[in-house]
Formats: C-alpha cells, structure tokens, sequence
C-alpha cells in the first residue's frame, strides 16, 4: 500500500514571470493529474489551484506561469553511499 501513496505524489515546481522566484511543493496526487489541471488552466487564461501535502492551497494565475516542472516525488536519500 505504502508504493499506491508514493505513486500519487506528484513534486510540483513553477516559475513566477517577471521574478526570478518560483514555488515548490508536492501534491497528493498524480502526475498526469496535475498536468491536465495545468494545461486547462493556462488553456483558459485562468488560476491554477493545487492544494499541497500540508493542505495549504496554491493559486498561480495562468498569465504569471513562466514554466512548470512536474514529476513524481522520490524519496531523499540522507548520509553516505559507496560509489
């Protein structure tokens, strides 16, 4: 069960315009989910919304989107491996 709940982490990361800022944050669902919100959202000059894994709400508007990188989220590793 534990691999379904990864899978439906998706690591998303937008670049603000006119800024050199950009948002990053994971979301609870999907992949393919999150660029099908995107593509509706810059198709109809409208707001992205995504709510993050601490349930805070994120709006970007269409116009303000310079790029978004979207994959899904991997676990960090932490400390030492051998090459």
């Amino acid at each position: 069960m534990a691999k379904k709940e990864s899978a439906d982490k998706t690591t998303v990361r937008v670049g603000i315009s006119e800024t050199s800022q950009e948002l990053h944050f994971e979301v609870a669902m999907a992949s393919e989910k999150v660029i099908e919100l995107a593509k509706e959202a810059i198709a109809g000059n409208k707001t992205l919304e995504l709510t993050d894994l601490k349930d805070r709400v994120i709006l970007v508007p269409a116009g303000k989107i310079s790029y978004l990188e979207i994959g899904d989220a991997t676990d960090q590793k932490v400390g030492f491996t051998s090459l």
